[in-house]
């Protein structure tokens, strides 16, 4: 990707329903060139689709967090599984370092966070962890 396929996804990013047009005025470029440019992102596999942010979505979780979890012996699969059933959890991610897993979270209020965490840590296998809230973002996907 060089730095015009970067000023383009950055454009899309932030409104991925601009027209072809208002895209080649932003980026100085033709239209035609923003076109096949979107269709090579789309072609190699960079750009794998557009995507809704929906209000709804931002307000359902008002309270996020990331928790860091330490897993002893050979429990990470099983663990997965357990976390997958709970609805307070939005992703899952493996890691390398001191943590074997990093989980998202999300929450209406602090105390149904806390409620999760405390689940978390009786899962079997579960040895450490460690939960940062996330206060503001300031730039997502």
């Amino acid at each position: 990707m060089d730095k015009t396929d970067e000023r383009l996804v950055s454009a899309l990013r932030h409104n991925a329903r601009a027209s072809l047009s208002d895209l080649a005025l932003e980026l100085n470029l033709s239209r035609t060139t923003v076109r096949s440019r979107i269709e090579r992102l789309q072609a190699r596999g960079d750009i794998l689709g557009f995507s809704v942010v929906l209000k709804e979505d931002v307000l359902r979780d008002p309270v996020r967090g990331l928790m860091l979890i330490g897993i002893e012996g050979r429990g990470t699969s099983r663990i997965t599984r357990q976390l997958q059933g709970l609805p307070e959890v939005r992703a899952i991610h493996t890691t390398n370092g001191r943590w074997d897993l990093i989980v998202e979270l999300g929450t209406e209020t602090l105390e149904t966070l806390d409620a999760a965490l405390a689940k978390i840590r009786t899962f079997e296998g579960v040895v450490s962890s460690e939960t940062n809230l996330l206060l503001a973002t300031k730039k997502d996907t």
